[in-house]
């Protein structure tokens, strides 16, 4: 039961059910299960199929750049927020972002005699099947469904004790989430179909770009059972794809059982790699979704809980970022709307949350996805580079969808921030850290960073005071004190500025990278340059309340009344600034956080508060960071725990909106800080336990990864606790048990390190 989630109800939403199905997916194609007795539906998605996208020629407004730092450093940044913007919009440039379409529903819709008893909706993450279950008339009646990863298919078999009767049929996605999207009502694909012909059932419709889609499904019944299999495909003409696709589902071996063995052992082997425990009872386990959630409205989130939103967080990496596939964006696998919210890949926070657990998770292969995407689009990056800010390198937009990597927003605060590739950048580096692959260092992570270093040595200039100038600037998605509109929400306000605290640790962060890396490899070219570029980055600066300023510049004030805590970046997810490097700096990040939720906690999101709980686990603050996760599960989390941007039952934790967007982001944040609060690494630096909750009493976790590669494992209890740690290499690192005394440790590749230590100021 530990990794099973279990709901009383099916999806209940009006007009937006899918936010509360249950997930299945292979990181190509996706079903999500409503769950309904009567007439049941199947949310069916594949990561290639996309809309409204409008890719166009990217305009040379380079020389608009002398004209906003002239405006900037004469103190009218109002004016200079949308030079670019206005110049680009008068060349007549009006791209669409665009948004994951929908590819379809699976309906089932089976007949009621008395009315449903002992209903269920269960998922069970160590396979990703599904099950659907209840009783009529005293005859008991089960759907199970999973997507195959060794098959690439959905397959679902259905079940009764008596005489099943099922009617089985592809259709166009729920059309009323054409409706419920924030961009109001939309036109539905068009050119629909579907035959049925000797038990296979063909289904099609038109892209906005003329491409078909669609899914062929084979059925075979029995006087008590169904087997249903069915194969999507995307961009394809229908006749030829239906005749690809019957083929292959004519050698398909209908047996339900035999098809999930291959799946579940490859899902479950990477599911598995990594194992967490509060030693929450069997009972606990066994409660619903919904009575955890309730027993979380109480104030804390029970150890249950916690446990399985964990879970979850991984299952959902897992099930929706595959080697050889698309990076998991803001809305996952499973986007039901025709026009999704934010459904888009989101670099500066949510993109970068949502793969923070999978290299320290064990999981490094799910964000091999996430590279092959950049670098594929590199020559897209060079050409915006090059076109927007007439520099070398690469600017990576924080807003991109597949297949382009220009600009594709003239939202000043997009084209100003130009961090994505450097915060990106960190990914890269850390894959190596983590896995130890000199290759993958050398033929890609150096190679990105190079390019994003090129780009700041062009793009920077030099002040009077010799160091670095970053202009324009923007603190995603934040405004400066003198700009802010009191709404909380940046797309409102004004937010170009000059010398955003960001800009420096993320360049100082690439820079340093660069320069380890290479010595690494034994490589010389360029390092002296970097050394030079890193001397004339501007030191932090701190305000007269002890907080790290978010601008370095005299023009602009903190505003601390925002989600985003872009400026604490050194800290986390950085780690350029500990306690032990700098205890005078440290604590002025430390103010800084702390002053974002002084503020109050309506200004936060679901997103936010995923993200304030790893700082405070980077922080050693384990009860705060739990504390979040606390807020979390009282505001932002549904009864299938999917995560919402925002509250939306006005509870007041949270930014006041109409619409609460579903996003994955904090799903995965979850996971990644119950793994902050468990384990922090640097090379050659283990610290166990860094952040362990005083309700954490006891627990074991196993399978956790440190920078060097080494795998950690660990039990604790009654203020002791027992480290195994497993290396790939030889090595010499030094141990920290929460806190307390280091100890030196000698690692043997492949030889388990066994140390017990009492736990210091925790229990």
């Amino acid at each position: 039961m530990k990794n099973r989630l279990i709901l009383k109800t099916p999806a209940s939403w009006w007009g937006a059910k899918w936010r509360e199905a249950l997930p299945s997916g292979n990181g190509t194609i996706g079903a999500a299960v409503y769950g309904a007795v009567h007439d049941e539906t199947v949310l069916l998605t594949h990561e290639d199929l996309w809309c409204c996208v409008d890719t166009q020629e990217l305009p040379d407004v380079s020389g608009e750049l002398s004209k906003v730092r002239k405006l900037l450093a004469d103190g009218k940044a109002e004016i200079a927020d949308k030079v670019i913007a206005d110049a680009m919009t008068e060349k007549g440039y009006a791209p669409n972002i665009g948004a994951p379409l929908p590819l379809g529903d699976l309906k089932i819709r089976m007949p009621v005699s008395q009315g449903f008893k002992k209903y269920r909706r269960v998922l069970d993450m160590e396979t990703g099947e599904i099950a659907v279950s209840w009783t009529d008339d005293g005859i008991a009646y089960e759907r199970k469904l999973f997507v195959s990863r060794t098959d690439n298919l959905v397959a679902m078999k259905i079940r009764s004790e008596g005489s099943l009767n099922a009617e089985i049929s592809l259709d166009l996605h729920e059309r009323s989430d054409a409706r419920w999207c924030a961009n109001g009502e939309v036109a539905l694909p068009e050119n629909f179909q579907t035959v049925e012909e000797n038990g296979f059932i063909f289904y099609a419709a038109t892209n906005d770009d003329g491409a078909d889609f669609g899914a062929v499904a084979r059925v075979e019944k029995s006087e008590q059972t169904a087997v249903v299999v069915v194969k999507l495909f995307v961009s394809e003409d229908r006749k030829s794809a239906w005749t690809r696709l019957k083929a292959e589902l004519a050698e398909t071996l209908m047996d339900y059982d035999a098809l999930l063995a291959p799946h579940a052992a490859e899902h479950g082997e990477l599911f598995s790699r990594a194992t967490f425990s509060l030693g929450t009872s069997e009972e606990a386990h066994a409660l619903s979704n919904e009575e955890l959630l309730l027993e979380a409205y109480d104030g804390e989130a029970p150890s249950a809980l916690v446990e399985k939103m964990w879970s979850y967080g991984r299952y959902l990496l897992i099930s929706s970022s595959r080697s050889g596939g698309e990076p998991c964006h803001l809305l996952g696998l499973w986007c039901g709307e025709y026009v999704g919210f934010w459904a888009f890949n989101m670099a500066n926070e949510n993109l970068q949350m949502i793969y923070w657990q999978a290299l320290s998770g064990g999981m490094p292969e799910t964000l091999l996805p996430v590279f092959d995407y950049y670098d594929r689009m590199k020559d897209d990056f060079r050409e915006n580079a090059r076109k927007v800010y007439g520099c070398r390198g690469i600017y990576v937009p924080a807003v991109s969808t597949p297949p382009s990597g220009l600009l594709k927003t003239v939202c000043p605060h997009i084209i100003h921030w130009t961090g994505a590739a450097a915060w990106l950048g960190q990914h890269y580096y850390d894959y190596y850290l983590y896995t130890g692959d000199e290759t993958f260092l050398k033929e890609r992570a150096l190679p990105f960073l190079r390019e994003t270093a090129l780009f700041y040595e062009d793009f920077f200039t030099i002040g009077d005071d010799g160091f670095f100038v970053s202009s324009p600037s923007n603190s995603p998605e934040n405004n400066p004190a003198e700009y802010w509109d009191g709404t909380g929400m940046g797309e409102a306000a004004m937010e170009t500025t000059i010398n955003a605290t960001m800009d420096f640790a993320l360049v100082k962060e690439v820079l340093t990278h660069l320069i380890q890396g290479s010595d690494v490899l034994g490589e010389t070219e360029d390092v002296e340059k970097w050394k030079g570029m890193l001397g004339k980055i501007p030191a932090y600066q701190i305000n007269d309340d002890g907080a790290v300023r978010e601008w370095m510049h005299p023009f602009f004030s903190d505003n601390y009344h925002h989600r985003h805590q872009s400026h604490i970046y050194p800290v986390f997810p950085g780690i350029e600034v500990t306690r032990e490097s700098d205890p005078e700096l440290y604590k002025a990040f430390e103010i800084a956080l702390r002053k974002r939720l002084a503020v109050g906690i309506g200004e936060q999101t679901g997103w936010s508060l995923a993200h304030m709980s790893n700082i405070y686990a980077r922080m050693n603050d384990g009860d705060r960071a739990l504390e979040c996760l606390d807020l979390l599960a009282r505001s932002c989390v549904k009864n299938n725990f999917y995560t919402v941007h925002n509250d939306w039952r006005g509870m007041g934790i949270g930014l006041e909106m109409d619409w609460a967007p579903f996003q994955i982001d904090a799903n995965m944040g979850w996971s990644a800080a119950v793994q902050e609060m468990l384990l922090f690494s640097d090379l050659g630096k283990i610290s166990v336990l860094p952040a362990l909750p005083a309700q954490w009493k006891q627990g074991a976790v196993k399978g956790l990864v440190a920078r060097g590669g080494v795998q950690v494992s660990m039990e604790w209890n009654n203020g002791s606790v027992g480290v195994e740690l497993l290396s790939v290499m030889d090595q010499k690192i030094v141990l920290s048990v929460s806190g307390g005394k280091q100890i030196s440790v000698e690692l043997k590749a492949g030889e388990i390190s066994v140390t017990h230590c009492e736990l210091r100021n925790t229990l």
